[in-house]
């Protein structure tokens, strides 16, 4: 069968050309042979032939014949060695080696002219036959066409192991990473499905009769790489059948099939020169061949006629297990990565089940009042912008904590109102925290178990999740993975299950690939891209505002994932707003030319410093003794397409940039940017496309009014913003008198308790009161949605969903006016009446009328409110709550807000009494508050002085030792250091006698 025509292998469409262009895939682009190339195929030439025919000759010539002439005695042993035969022993080996380097010279050579399968291996000649290979391809080049930079990713873990070292070969070899995922689409694949047989019955009425009347089924060889150019099933289809979608017709016909080279079609990416694929009946174009095509050599006939026959047996096994036969074969099991969707049997089946049930209350449930979909699609981004979050409101809560008592603004951070509450919403319904915990443990566990094998980790290209399993795609064959890790489906595919994910637990190790970031899924499955280990540039074209939405989702995933230790994300030409998120991580210059001058200098940074360190690569730095350094990325994300200039410098710039932990995402208006490793570009339907990769995914994105909302979320809980602000009022206030009492009481400070409500049914009660605690705690209203993910966190569907609000709405009952006490708001979200209070309500209240209401100018209110505050303390919020509920408080602050609350009572209250001179009274109500708030510094330091007041130095010094005590190897804070030091000077002495 010929060689592919340079015409055909652009994959340029010979049907339909007018179909939608997000639709089509990129012609690859032709570049000439230039003088170069001569030089070097002749260079090549003259190096074979001085090899294979001039060392033969030379020591023909000198030396002559090396071996003895007639069999060797006894005596020959005891001779001398002269220099003769030292000579003569160094020609045998000469000759050893010089036929070795030929057979692996005809090796190669067999091997790239006849494209069937890949080179034998040569025993014993590893660095003979690499060089013999370089020296063919070199030779070769001038007859091949090649290929733009884009590398053809068909051909993941066929190459030789080891021999693929630098940034430069791997950009020339980047291995398949896509494909393998798409024919999970069932119902795409149905549509395409029918499309196809429309075609071929029309093209069989065009003929007459079909090809299997006549005996003529059409077949399509693999081609061996042209220059850095991979064939792919996807190009197939495009050339032959007019659609590169229709990829997964031919994958139908040849999956599970025995190939020439004795191997088996088992995902869609993965496919190898010298295989044959049969082609679906309406397939067209010269390089077809049919059964039987007397135009094929008698070998490749052979071939073709043995592959038709496990043809037929492939379909009388479909039929088979049509007829509820069970699947026989040796290869029933096929690798797991390649279609997670479809495992439904054990956990992972479990999973699915969940996974579909939480979808039923997703995007289809409330609809008519909005969350952001691109959030709630987006479980990884969800979770670490909302850890991110929380960790500002806390760290509001504690800077507050060191200024005035009383009335300080991040008591109460604001509620947030319009579209950043629904981005709030929509961050509490998408989050998988849980997923992220995992993701973390997995990967560091990973690198802790390389590290104690004393291995260097592997360059992993990407990451898909997939129902709670994690697979790692490697950029080459990396050996045995640590246990529980498996091989995949073959050995560039590492793969966890969620079971043993679950027995990681947390470990000190560096985070081994921070640069992981969602792109987008594919049915059920998600995919990670490694930034940093990308060859090169990572290219995105489409609409300026499709991109920017790529960007976004991007650079907020980068600045709170929890799979990184520390990074640098550099923005450049958009994102300034973004800051807000991350300060420490995110960094924004104005345009390329700041990005020249910070990455030039960055870049020789780091290759001096891997030098000194003797690392071949960040990654080696992040495991063994020098973990500690951990060699932290830095993600450039240029949203504005370079100049053409710019764009070739950057491409120099990124030419070694995935050795040294840096990688490039850069927004183009076309798809032909120089140096750009891998092309994908962004649909205006939220499609994320790559062809040559084989990829199709629902891109994540992160649109610009949700990315404002977000931004508002983060500036409202800077801690630094406005301090001197207003002060915010609790978001509930209750009527403390006597004719404010509630129908409905429920006690949630210590053990939950519920007043003025009878006791609901048995088997539903915990979720009826944890329900109400959701509810209790967010007076502003509560989304369905988010309280439907609060309680079912792994799913719920509308029916279980909505028949729990009713019994909640019954449960609660109504007021004496009729009016229910659940109720929505104009927004949909739920609500409580007025008439059903907590105690957290009333302790707020009771606190804020003592400082800033009635108590702020009545000495003898303020302490009775004070007083009666503090006897509603009776532990931890929800103190008696089971195991495994209520894990929606991890994204609350209130574990933070309460015992600062506590303590701010305690202390007002000391305060009150120490006015007097009432010591004790000030001790009592410490010591009280200090069972809720035992960490707070405050505290202690507050009772330091009230125990001083009593005059009992020995109760000083008594509470003195139980601090030091309490401190531990930490010692005491410099503050209480501080105190003690004015209270009693002697203080350390009787530290020192207990210690």
């Amino acid at each position: 069968m010929a060689r592919r025509s340079t015409s055909s292998s652009t994959g340029r469409p010979t049907g339909n050309p007018s179909g939608p262009r997000n639709r089509t895939p990129q012609p690859v682009r032709v570049r000439r042979r230039t003088f170069g190339d001569f030089v070097k195929a002749f260079l090549a030439f003259v190096a074979l032939l001085g090899l294979v025919v001039g060392v033969p000759g030379a020591l023909a010539m000198t030396v002559g014949w090396p071996l003895p002439h007639s069999a060797p005695t006894m005596d020959w042993l005891s001779q001398p060695i002269g220099v003769d035969t030292f000579l003569n022993t160094l020609t045998v080996i000469v000759w050893l080696a010089w036929a070795q380097f030929t057979a692996c010279v005809l090796v190669e050579v067999k091997a790239a002219v006849s494209g069937v399968g890949l080179p034998g291996r040569v025993p014993g000649a590893g660095p003979s036959q690499l060089l013999a290979r370089q020296l063919v391809a070199a030779l070769l080049l001038v007859g091949a066409t090649a290929a733009s930079l884009t590398p053809g990713l068909s051909q993941l873990g066929h190459s030789m192991e080891g021999n693929q070292k630098g940034t430069v070969a791997a950009a020339q070899a980047t291995p398949g990473l896509f494909a393998q995922q798409q024919e999970q689409a069932k119902s795409t694949a149905a549509a395409l499905a029918e499309q196809a047989g429309h075609a071929a019955a029309q093209a069989q009425a065009d003929h007459g009769s079909t090809a299997a009347a006549h005996g003529a089924t059409k077949y399509y060889r693999i081609q061996p790489p042209e220059g850095r150019h991979h064939d792919s099933l996807w190009e197939i289809a495009q050339r032959h059948l007019g659609d590169g979608r229709r990829y997964k017709e031919i994958y139908e016909l040849n999956k599970d099939r025995i190939q020439p080279d004795g191997s088996r079609l088992s995902e869609a990416s993965l496919i190898r020169p010298g295989w044959i694929m049969e082609m679906p009946g309406d397939a067209h174009g010269g390089e077809l061949v049919e059964n039987p095509d007397a135009h094929v050599s008698p070998e490749v006939q052979q071939q073709i006629g043995d592959y038709a026959r496990t043809g037929d047996h492939a379909q009388q096994q479909q039929q088979h297990q049509q007829q509820g036969g069970q699947h026989a074969g040796e290869d029933g099991a096929t690798a797991q990565i390649s279609v997670p969707s479809q495992r439904q049997t054990g956990e992972a089946g479990a999973h699915a089940q969940e996974n579909s049930g939480h979808t039923a209350s997703g995007p289809s449930a409330g609809s008519s009042f909005g969350l952001s979909e691109a959030l709630l699609g987006a479980p990884l981004l969800a979770a670490g912008l909302l850890a991110a979050l929380g960790r500002r409101r806390r760290q509001a809560l504690w800077q507050s904590a060191l200024g005035a008592l009383g009335g300080r603004r991040g008591m109460e951070p604001p509620t947030p109102t319009g579209d950043a509450q629904d981005v709030q919403d929509a961050l509490l319904v998408g989050a998988d925290p849980e997923g992220v915990r995992l993701l973390d443990r997995a990967l560091r566990g990973l690198a802790a178990a390389l590290t104690a094998e004393s291995r260097s980790l592997p360059v992993v290209y990407a990451a898909w999740l997939s129902h709670g399993d994690l697979h790692l795609q490697l950029a080459q064959p990396a050996g045995k993975p640590p246990a529980p890790w498996q091989l995949g489906q073959d050995q560039t595919f590492w793969t966890l299950s969620r079971a043993d994910a679950d027995r990681y637990e947390d470990t000190d190790t560096a985070a081994p690939y921070p640069g992981l970031v969602s792109l987008g899924t594919m049915d059920d499955s998600r995919l990670l891209l490694n930034l940093e280990a990308v060859p090169g540039i990572v290219s995105l074209s489409g609409r300026e505002a499709d991109r920017a939405a790529v960007f976004s989702s991007v650079a907020a995933e980068l600045a709170t994932n929890g799979w990184s230790d520390r990074m640098t994300i550099t923005l450049v030409g958009f994102g300034a707003d973004l800051t807000p998120l991350a300060p420490n991580r995110l960094r924004h210059l104005d345009d390329v030319d700041a990005l020249f001058e910070a990455m030039e200098a960055e870049t020789r940074q780091r290759r001096g410093a891997l030098g000194a360190a003797g690392h071949d690569s960040v990654l080696t730095g992040r495991t063994g003794p020098a973990q500690h350094t951990r060699w932290a990325p830095n993600l450039v994300l240029l949203a504005a397409q370079p100049s053409a200039e710019d764009a070739l410098r950057l491409a120099e710039l990124a030419a070694d940039a995935a050795r040294l932990g840096i990688g490039y995402l850069v927004g183009t208006e076309s798809a032909d940017l120089p140096g750009a490793a891998w092309a994908m570009e962004i649909t205006p339907d939220g499609k994320l496309l790559a062809p040559l990769l084989g990829l199709e995914l629902e891109a994540q994105l992160l649109p610009a009014v949700q990315q404002r909302a977000v931004v508002e979320l983060f500036v409202e809980a800077d801690p630094e913003r406005d301090p001197d602000g207003p002060t915010n009022a609790p978001p509930f206030l209750v009527d403390i008198s006597e004719q404010g009492r509630p129908a409905v009481y429920a006690r949630l400070v210590g053990p939950y308790e519920i007043i003025g409500l009878g006791t609901p049914d048995g088997d539903r009660s915990a979720l009826l009161h944890e329900a109400l605690a959701l509810l209790l705690l967010h007076r502003e209203g509560v989304h369905p949605r988010v309280l439907s993910s609060a309680l079912w966190p792994r799913g719920v569907t509308e029916d279980v969903r909505d028949a729990l609000l009713e019994r909640l709405r019954a449960w609660l009952g109504t007021d004496p006016d009729g009016s229910p006490r659940l109720r929505a708001d104009a927004t949909g979200r739920l609500v409580l009446a007025k008439s059903v209070v907590s105690d957290l309500d009333v302790l707020r209240s009771l606190y804020y009328e003592a400082t800033q209401g009635k108590g702020a100018d009545s000495r003898a209110v303020r302490g009775r409110l004070l007083t009666d505050a503090l006897v509603l303390v009776r532990g931890p919020l929800l103190a008696d709550r089971a195991e495994g509920r209520y894990r929606w408080l991890t994204h609350e602050i209130i574990d933070a807000q309460l015992p600062l609350l506590v303590a701010d009572i305690g202390l007002a209250l000391s305060a009150f009494h120490l006015e007097k001179d009432r010591a004790e009274k000030a001790i009592e109500a410490l010591g009280a508050a200090l069972k809720t708030a035992p960490a707070d510094e405050r505290l202690w330091n507050e009772l330091l002085r009230a125990t001083h007041a009593t005059g009992d130095p020995d109760r000083v010094r008594a509470l003195a030792t139980e601090l030091v005590t309490r401190s531990g190897a930490r010692g005491l804070p410099p503050r209480t250091e501080a105190l003690l030091d004015e209270l009693l000077p002697t203080w350390r002495e009787g530290a020192a006698a207990t210690g």
